[in-house]
């Protein structure tokens, strides 16, 4: 198995956990080379930036954090590679705004500020993305009755959505560099063999086994 059939298996095992955006991206994106982009999407300072921001997302502790692991190189190729022109813009701009937003509180570039202000921000970032999303929610829901009702005015009752009629989700910045944060990382060698238990070559199969307080998950 190759790493982009590796990031997809996780991706699918991740389920609820990821945004809609990415599962979109995995189940359709990934499968057509129109969706990559021509040249360089991302200046040298915002490539840094993604590290950066993966590493707070996934920092070192007992265990190498985002940045030993590669995972900014990964997102910034995913994001150029894989996800749809809205979803990229929608990325950049969080990018620009994120650094906006250090210097308007800081005076300073996101590269250049502690890690504690790093975080601060990030926070702010990712509160902001769970009030729109879930504003958003509700948008849609409702929208999704008056589509249901207006075709049971039309249609036999029973019939199902057709996926045009099916309401899309906005893409967020923080939501998109979150999954591939995790993704990245826990595809990666480091993420695999240190983050979670590892056995190189294994025996049996045992479908379900209890883990002792404090165990790692298994690879």
């Amino acid at each position: 198995m190759d790493r982009r059939e590796a990031v997809k298996s996780v991706a699918f095992l991740m389920g609820a956990a990821l945004s809609a955006t990415t599962i979109g991206v995995f189940l359709e994106s990934c499968n057509s080379p129109s969706t990559s982009t021509a040249g360089s999407l991302f200046s040298a300072d915002q490539e840094k930036l993604i590290t950066e921001v993966a590493d707070i997302i996934i920092p070192t502790t007992s265990t190498p954090g985002a940045k030993e692991a590669g995972v900014g190189p990964f997102i910034a190729m995913m994001v150029k590679d894989c996800y749809p022109s809205d979803a990229q813009k929608a990325f950049t701009k969080g990018l620009e705004d994120l650094e906006k937003q250090s210097k308007d509180t800081f005076k300073k570039s996101f590269l250049e500020i502690s890690v504690a202000q790093r975080q601060e921000l990030l926070n702010k970032v990712r509160e902001a993305t769970i009030a729109a999303s879930k504003v958003e929610k509700d948008a849609l829901e409702k929208q999704q009755e008056n589509v249901t009702q207006k075709k049971s005015e039309k249609e036999a009752p029973g019939n199902a959505m057709t996926p045009k009629d099916k309401p899309k989700t906005a893409p967020q910045f923080f939501a998109i560099i979150r999954d591939l944060t995790l993704l990245g990382y826990f595809t990666s060698e480091i993420g695999a063999t240190k983050a979670l238990a590892y056995v190189e070559i294994p025996g049996r199969y045992d479908g379900c086994v209890d883990l002792k307080p404090g165990q790692k998950v298994w690879a």
